[in-house]
This record gives structure tokens, C-alpha cells and sequence, in this order.
């Protein structure tokens, strides 16, 4: 695993809870229309009640993923955070702080540090050879 897989992982999880909540939030958006259904209705079917236990059992299991992914990241996270922090110039620990734990743009990343984008680009690239040399894993 290069250092820039290494970095790059708690953004795929981070991505991957952001999608799972979306999911969730879909979910309560059609629970709310099953409940809105069931009243206007008058008289609940069971095939409408197994109907809003099925949809509710899948944001149990969403919800339990998810939290098992912000687990998981909060690890990757101090881990990232450990390697980082062993790199000896802060401008270099700035921008990959910035990048793999913020998740910033390039561009967010150039304004706030006050580089153009080229020169992000090249520290970063020095930056990542630091970390090589601190044999990440």
C-alpha cells in the first residue's frame, strides 16, 4: 500500500457513511408516507403494516452499518493523524491534514495556505515521499 492509498482510505469511508445516510434519510422520507397512507386510509392492512416493519427494520441495519463505518474511520482517522504528526515540517503535516482529514479540494487547499494550486501539488508530492521514508503501515 503506497502512502497515498493509505491516506485516501478514511475518505472512502467517509463517502461510504455519507451515502448510507442519504439511504437512511430516503427511508424515514418513505416511512413518512407509509404512516401518511395508513392514516388517510382509515384502517390499517396487515400488508401495509409489514410494509412500515420492513422499512423500518432496513434503517435499523443502515444505521448500525453506519455506525460500525464512523467506528472504523475514527480508528483510521488517529492512525492517519500518528503518521502525519511524524513528519517533521508543518507545512508538509498542513497540507495533509487539510487534504486527508478535512477532505478540502486542491483549490480549498491552495487559498488556505496561500500557495497556487501547482505549488499544493508539489508539496504534496514531497510530503508523501516524507511519509515513504517513515514506512507507513
Amino acid at each position: 500500500m503506497t502512502a497515498k492509498d493509505f491516506l485516501s482510505q478514511a475518505y472512502r469511508i467517509d463517502q461510504r457513511v455519507n451515502s448510507k445516510l442519504e439511504q437512511v434519510m430516503s427511508l424515514r422520507e418513505l416511512a413518512a408516507k407509509a404512516t401518511a397512507t395508513l392514516r388517510s386510509g382509515g384502517r390499517m392492512a396487515s400488508g401495509n403494516i409489514r410494509s412500515m416493519e420492513d422499512i423500518i427494520a432496513k434503517m435499523m441495519d443502515l444505521e448500525n452499518e453506519i455506525n460500525q463505518d464512523i467506528n472504523t474511520l475514527m480508528d483510521l482517522k488517529r492512525d492517519i493523524v500518528k503518521v502525519i504528526k511524524k513528519i517533521e515540517n508543518p507545512e508538509y503535516q498542513t497540507l495533509l491534514e487539510l487534504r486527508y482529514l478535512c477532505f478540502k479540494t486542491w483549490e480549498q487547499i491552495a487559498v488556505e495556505m496561500g500557495y497556487s494550486i501547482q505549488n499544493a501539488y508539489k508539496m504534496h508530492d514531497r510530503a508523501l515521499k516524507s511519509i515513504i521514508f517513515l514506512k507507513v503501515e
